[in-house]
C-alpha cells in the first residue's frame, strides 16, 4: 500500500505501531547502556515514556472513531514510508551513536505526523496528528535540554572517558609479550602433526 492512499483508520493504526516500535527501541537502548552509561540511559527512559504517552492517546482516539480492533500495519507494509535502519544494539554500543540515532528517529516521526495531518479530513484526527508533530519537535528540545544539564554536571564527559578507556582496552592496547608467547605455544600444541616428508630415492646405474 502507498502512504498517500492510506485511510484515516490506517494512518492511526500505522502511527500506533510506529510509536510502539520506537518506545521499544528507546527502552532497549536504555537497558543496553545502563551499566556503563547511566546518563544516556536516563535520557532514553524519558523518551520511551513520552512515546508510550503518544501511543495511548492514539489508541484512545482510534477506539472512539473505529472501535476496538486495531489492524497491524507496520512501516515495512507501506510504500513511501520511512523505515528504521539497522539496530545498534549489542555489545559495544556507544552512547554518542545511540543519541544520534534517537535524534534521527525524532525528525522522521515529526515529518510523518506533519504529512499524515495533511491527509486527514477529520478535524479531531488532524488535530491530534498536528499536536504529535509539534511534540516530536519538543522531544528534540527535551533531549537537548537533558544533554545540556548532563554536560554541566560532567556526566557526559565521564561517559566519554569511560567509552574511550573501554575502546583502548578492547581494541587498541596491544597484547603483552607473555600473552603472545602463550598464543604461539597454544597454536603449536593445537596444530595437527605434520606428515613426514618423503625423500625420493635415487637409483644409480
Amino acid at each position: 500500500m502507498n502512504f498517500r492512499d492510506l485511510s484515516e483508520q490506517q494512518i492511526l493504526a500505522l502511527a500506533i505501531s510506529a510509536e510502539e516500535e520506537d518506545g521499544r527501541i528507546y527502552a532497549d537502548f536504555s537497558e543496553a547502556l545502563r551499566g556503563g552509561f547511566p546518563a544516556t540511559a536516563k535520557l532514553f527512559d524519558a523518551m520511551a515514556e513520552e512515546e508510550s504517552g503518544h501511543r495511548h492517546r492514539l489508541i484512545e482516539l482510534y477506539r472512539g472513531k473505529f472501535g476496538e480492533h486495531i489492524p497491524l500495519i507496520r512501516r515495512a507494509d507501506v510504500h513511501g514510508f520511512y523505515t528504521r535502519g539497522r539496530r545498534l544494539l549489542g555489545v559495544g554500543i556507544r552512547p554518542e551513536r545511540a543519541r544520534a540515532e534517537a535524534a534521527r528517529m525524532e525528525i522522521q516521526s515529526r515529518n510523518f505526523y506533519q504529512n499524515a495531518a495533511q491527509l486527514a479530513r477529520d478535524a479531531t484526527i488532524r488535530q491530534l496528528l498536528g499536536d504529535l508533530a509539534a511534540e516530536e519537535s519538543k522531544h528534540e528540545a527535551l533531549a537537548e535540554g537533558i544533554n545540556a544539564q548532563q554536560a554541566r554536571e560532567g556526566q557526559i564527559a565521564q561517559e566519554h572517558d569511560s567509552a574511550r578507556r573501554s575502546f583502548v582496552l578492547q581494541i587498541v592496547q596491544p597484547a603483552s609479550p607473555d600473552s603472545w608467547t602463550d598464543r604461539f605455544r597454544h597454536s603449536r600444541l593445537c596444530s595437527p602433526p605434520r606428515s613426514p616428508r618423503t625423500i625420493p630415492q635415487r637409483h644409480f646405474v
